[in-house]
């Protein structure tokens, strides 16, 4: 059991810890003293206490550092990477493997051999990180040099000042031969120049205009502003609904008449005292739930909110995560944090008085209840986090507080209610399956995101549609009592025998039924039917191989220049559609505003639709290196990574769906359209950018 709860903490730890980077990593290249055709591309690492930056050998744990050439021009690698000092060598428990890694600083070096004449080498090196706690996803450090075997070679990594191509370069410095590892900085202030295009490089005339930043007209033309993906009331009572879930788990319920009880006894005859400590105890909850929230929305930031929701390898991680969560719902096993950091907590609460006793109480309730609330809080977290919403993980959290302490008060101003409250039994664990089941269809929709922006096509539309149907079908089933799992608690009928089918309530026979009308409206989305109820979360409707619905929009283009060139020749206005695999606002507005009779009119004969996919995985054919605004430099290595810069670049905006209309020259007719499922407003917006287009 504690291998399981080990193995979750890991998770969630390396989750909130993406959007940090304890390492600080160079390279340089330096020539070998003797040897004037050998050169050294060094990198070096300075580590923050307590992590450690993983060596080239190891199989089967942690992220292996890797050395990566994607461009060698005379000459030729010398031997392997050569580490110093030599890394620590020890068997880590966690991983179950013994393995290599340096701490508080380290060098890794390869050596080139050069043939003669001008060299030139580009790639970059990738490592791991990881702590007791946490794991950063694989980092690189990108590099580019080249001289000849002549002269003192000269670095071109990602220095204008030093690059060759600058006729007023001046040498750099040894210094300047030290080059930061790759920045996510984003920007939207100004464009940064794009030294490579997947359609060639940009020209004169209509083509180079194509990049050229819009943010200043795009605000002039008194857009809509950027709308958070969701409202805060919304995720607000998202929270609630969570807490009184968490609320109603095995875990949870059977504490709230003794905590009561506990301080009514405390302040004996002072009634108003037991409730006062009451309030506090709720209080106390709320605290620690919100600065959860807080912390998770300090570490992540609104950037990463946003990238995190796109991000293949993310979803992949929160894919695993759910199916974990399911697995403990339905029986397999307890996630439980160290029983002594709960003991640790109780003993605090009886060491000490007033306040900080009383949270240290509350603390301890976190502690013991985390295996019923913890996968609710994970799945919480996990869609607050993907919305969009900054704070929406702090707003989240306040409901799910509020809701899980309000019963400790109110049965301490009212204990006679106590009474009246159902008491513990098997329909508890009903809920935890139930739960279950609907933490294994989310984690399917994190599936499909990753599956989508690699292209694998695993979990096509009909696929995904068949598993959900199953699962919700199996839902109901076991509501009906058709299905028991062995955790279920046996009934037993006047004369001591198991009843094999107990009858079952009124409120779970009507909650059956609703989960099978679910699923049975699901079926006929297997030949096309646009399931709106479900559209947010399934695949879009063009990875479905037998589809006989024809009220569907699809974009033509999904590549900017070629759907550009295509308006161009049509003497029809663009409607530029940045959109994710993974983006769950997208789906709901491709299946709930664009099937509008009037909203397709526009977007098919008006418009030409070009749909841009931030996080396609899909290679480019050579990495294009870009210069952010800051003078940070970056390689784009994926259509989604360019489509990304574009948006952000040009339009000043990194969150999707995100529409804007432009002409031919890439310059906006109307403001900008982010999600709103509304069809007169949408109208509006197609007709007026259609009506400064004409006047144009």
């Amino acid at each position: 059991m504690k291998r399981y709860a080990t193995l979750f903490l890991l998770f969630f730890a390396c989750a909130l810890a993406f959007a940090q980077n304890p390492v600080k990593a160079t390279v340089k290249q330096q020539s070998v003293s003797g040897h004037d055709d050998l050169v050294d591309l060094v990198f070096s690492f300075v580590i923050e206490p307590g992590w450690h930056v993983y060596g080239p050998d190891n199989d089967g744990g942690p992220t292996p550092m890797t050395f990566n050439i994607e461009s060698l021009e005379g000459a030729q690698l010398e031997g392997g990477l050569r580490l110093a000092p030599t890394p620590k060598r020890v068997e880590d428990n966690v991983f179950g493997c013994e393995v290599t890694y340096f701490e508080t600083k380290g060098t890794a070096t390869q050596r080139l051999r050069l043939k003669g004449g001008k060299w030139k080498a580009a790639g970059y090196l990738e490592y791991g990180t990881c702590n007791d706690e946490a794991c950063m996803p694989p980092t690189p450090v990108e590099f580019s040099f080249e001289g000849s075997k002549e002269t003192t070679p000269a670095s071109t990594a990602s220095n204008p000042a030093s690059n060759p191509a600058n006729p007023a370069a001046t040498p750099t410095t040894p210094a300047a031969n030290e080059i930061p590892p790759s920045s996510d900085t984003l920007s939207t202030v100004t464009a940064p120049s794009l030294t490579g295009r997947a359609g060639g490089e940009s020209g004169a005339g209509g083509e180079s205009s194509l990049w050229t930043p819009v943010i200043s007209e795009l605000h002039a033309l008194d857009a809509a502003s950027d709308t958070q993906s969701r409202s805060l009331w919304g995720i607000f009572f998202l929270g609630v609904l969570g807490g009184l879930i968490a609320l109603l788990t095995p875990c949870v319920w059977p504490i709230i008449p003794m905590t009561v009880s506990f301080f009514l006894k405390r302040a004996k005859d002072d009634k108003r005292k037991g409730i006062k400590d009451a309030i506090l105890y709720g209080l106390s909850i709320v605290v620690i739930y919100v600065g959860l929230g807080l912390l998770v929305t300090l570490i992540w930031g609104p950037s990463s909110l946003n990238a995190l929701s796109t991000n293949a390898v993310f979803n992949l991680f929160l894919f695993a995560l759910l199916v974990v969560f399911a697995a403990s719902f339905l029986g397999g096993f307890e996630i439980i944090l160290p029983a002594s950091w709960s003991n640790k907590m109780d003993e605090k609460a009886s060491s000490t008085t007033g306040l900080l006793s009383i949270f240290f109480m509350a603390l301890t309730l976190v502690l013991v209840s985390f295996s019923c609330t913890g996968p609710i809080i994970g799945l919480l977290l996990v869609d607050m986090v993907t919305s969009g919403s900054v704070i929406a993980p702090t707003v989240g959290m306040l409901g799910f507080a509020i809701a899980l302490a309000a019963p400790f008060t109110l049965f301490a101003m009212f204990p006679t209610w106590l009474k009246s409250a159902p008491k513990s039994g098997n329909w508890m664990n009903v809920i935890k399956v139930v739960l279950g089941l609907v933490e294994l269809a989310f984690a399917l929709k994190f599936l499909s995101v990753a599956d989508l922006a690699y292209g694998w096509r695993l979990l096509d539309r009909e696929t995904f549609l068949c598993l959900w149907i199953m699962i919700f079908a199996l839902m109901g089933f076991y509501l009906l009592g058709w299905i028991r799992l062995p955790h279920d608690e046996d009934e037993y009928d006047d004369d001591g025998n198991v009843v094999q089918r107990p009858k079952i309530g009124v409120t779970r026979f009507l909650s059956a039924l609703c989960v099978l009308a679910f699923a049975l409206y699901m079926v006929p989305g297997l030949w096309g039917a646009p399931c709106k109820a479900v559209s947010a979360f399934a695949p879009p409707m063009w990875t479905q191989d037998f589809n006989l619905n024809q009220n569907t929009v699809e974009a033509t283009y999904t590549d900017y220049e070629e759907g550009m060139a295509a308006a161009r020749r049509l003497g029809k206005p663009v409607m530029l559609d940045f959109t994710g695999f993974g983006c769950v606002n997208c789906r709901k507005m491709e299946a709930a505003v664009w099937p509008d009779s009037r909203v397709k009119q526009l977007m098919t004969e008006d418009f030409v639709l070009v749909s841009l996919y931030v996080d396609d995985k899909t290679p480019l054919p050579e990495p294009q290196e870009v210069t952010e605004a800051d003078g940070t430099t970056r390689k784009l290595r994926t259509i989604g990574d360019r489509w990304s810069y574009l948006q952000r670049t040009k339009f000043g905006a990194q969150t999707q769906p995100f529409y804007v209309l432009v002409d031919h020259d890439g310059y906006p007719l109307s403001g900008s359209f982010s999600y709103k499922e509304d069809i007169p407003g949408f109208v509006q917006w197609l007709e007026g950018g259609l009506q400064r287009f004409s006047k144009k």
